[in-house]
């Protein structure tokens, strides 16, 4: 049975002007310009953030900051790369969800700041995310290694993820929520699912698509990650809900992972919106706690899925 909070976050959604924002071109283009004009905070909550201790680097223009539980010792390593849409910066919510994996599984999660579109791209921020998370595997062993991301930050932790497959190295774990997957977002099915998500449409999310891109096909796998081979990829785990339009493309990934030999875990959650296992729910306390599991090293399970029933 779905909780309470969670039948009161659709119309909170829409109340707050979320799928506005994505509801056109004109009113994408005008967020895009504003985040031109006036650029989002994109530090680490003053408050908050409880038992980690938090670093940051620079490297080549890009803030890398660096997130370790204050009383234990680091046993993995993990990216973490966020989403919003490819033009929105990292959230409050993206650095609850750090701290948190951070203190669940003692590791460090390495939270790269990658520039958005229209200056960032898909052909200069996907190699970089693969290039970090290279670096880490021949320092600590790709074993020991995993990328998180979640939405547009999915699409870029899962295209990373391909690129150092194609080098041979096989990620400890790459799990994704609510990622996004083809960015032509023409597979039929989003039609029966896009009046009911109270967040996204596709008119607005063409043209932040449009500038990610930059030119390269569609089809590229560093633009929509599901065109690639999956197969040697290491264990994969996705997050979806039923009320979010990645969802048709997150069942096409887990089939095609499924059938190239990947162990692949899926988490369907019914009634749920886009990036539920963010948001202070119970629903989303449990893909938090069932992720942090993952992390840190429990087997992968084939066929788990969560299909809470509905109330009524």
């Amino acid at each position: 049975m779905s909780s309470l909070a969670s039948y009161l976050v659709p119309p909170l959604l829409r109340a707050l002007g979320y799928r506005r924002r994505f509801a056109s071109v004109d009113e994408t283009s005008k967020l895009i310009a504003d985040r031109q004009l006036r650029p989002q905070p994109y530090g680490p909550p003053r408050r908050a953030l409880r038992g980690v201790s938090i670093t940051v680097d620079h490297d080549r223009g890009w803030p890398l900051y660096t997130v370790v539980p204050a009383e234990t010792t680091p046993q993995q390593h993990i990216v973490y790369v966020h989403g919003g849409a490819w033009i929105n910066q990292i959230a409050p919510q993206h650095w609850q969800l750090v701290a948190e994996l951070t203190t669940a599984t003692s590791s460090q999660i390495l939270v790269p700041i990658y520039p958005l579109a229209p200056h960032g791209t898909a052909a200069s921020v996907v190699p970089r995310i693969a290039e970090l998370l290279r670096s880490l595997c021949e320092k600590h062993g790709a074993n020991n290694v995993s990328v998180v991301g979640d939405s547009a930050g999915g699409q870029i932790a899962l295209s990373a993820s391909l690129l150092l497959r194609d080098d041979q190295v096989a990620l400890a774990h790459t799990v994704l929520i609510a990622p996004a997957l083809d960015l032509s977002l023409s597979n039929p099915e989003i039609d029966a699912v896009e009046p009911d998500d109270p967040w996204l449409v596709r008119p607005g999310l063409h043209t932040a698509v449009d500038l990610w891109r930059d030119g390269l096909s569609l089809t590229n796998p560093m633009v929509s990650p599901l065109c690639g081979d999956m197969s040697g990829l290491g264990p994969l785990t996705v997050f979806v809900g039923t009320r979010d339009i990645t969802n048709p493309d997150a069942k096409l990934l887990v089939a095609k992972a499924r059938a190239a030999g990947v162990p692949t875990e899926f988490h369907e959650a019914l009634n749920m919106v886009h990036v539920y296992p963010l948001l202070p729910i119970p629903e989303g306390r449990q893909a938090r706690a069932r992720m942090s599991a993952l992390l840190r090293g429990e087997p992968v399970e084939e066929a788990t899925a969560e299909r809470p029933k509905s109330i009524g």
